[in-house]
């Protein structure tokens, strides 16, 4: 079950939608369930998410996820967490939680892209993955 958070955000969406000309856009997805998220910031030349857009097909974390980077420097963008968008929408139902690490992902994707354009590194920032499980058949061998 949804709690009262995760209803508000889908029954009155916020943010969704694209930046023209974003900053950065990240694009992640879940081969395993189909989910797919774009997210849009826009940066302002003191390294402040001035906005946040997002649109995505089945993830139902995605709704809060740009309302946690808003406001927030590109470092501290950089630490919200699958955790933090649990928290922020009350917790998710167990088989949902995938997609709080897919909202994570396409944080981590748009500030990769942002860093390209930019040229610049930001400290803390790995090359995203386009499917938040690739390499998990890798580690599962190992073991």
């Amino acid at each position: 079950m949804y709690s009262e958070k995760v209803m508000d955000h889908f029954q009155h969406p916020r943010n969704v939608g694209e930046i023209e000309n974003a900053s950065g856009v990240g694009t992640v997805g879940n081969a395993k369930c189909g989910d797919i998220m774009r997210m849009y910031l826009d940066i302002d030349e003191n390294g402040v998410i001035k906005e946040a857009k997002f649109k995505t097909f089945g993830c139902g974390a995605a709704v809060a996820t740009t309302e946690l980077v808003k406001g927030k420097t590109i470092q501290e963008a950089l630490e919200v967490t699958n955790k933090a968008v649990m928290e922020a929408l009350d917790g998710l139902p167990p088989v949902k939680v995938h997609c709080s690490l897919l909202a994570e992902e396409a944080i981590h994707a748009a500030l990769w892209d942002y860093a390209q354009k930019n040229g610049i590194e930001i400290e803390g920032l790995k090359k995203p993955k386009s499917d938040i499980h690739e390499g998990e058949e890798e580690e599962s061998e190992e073991y």
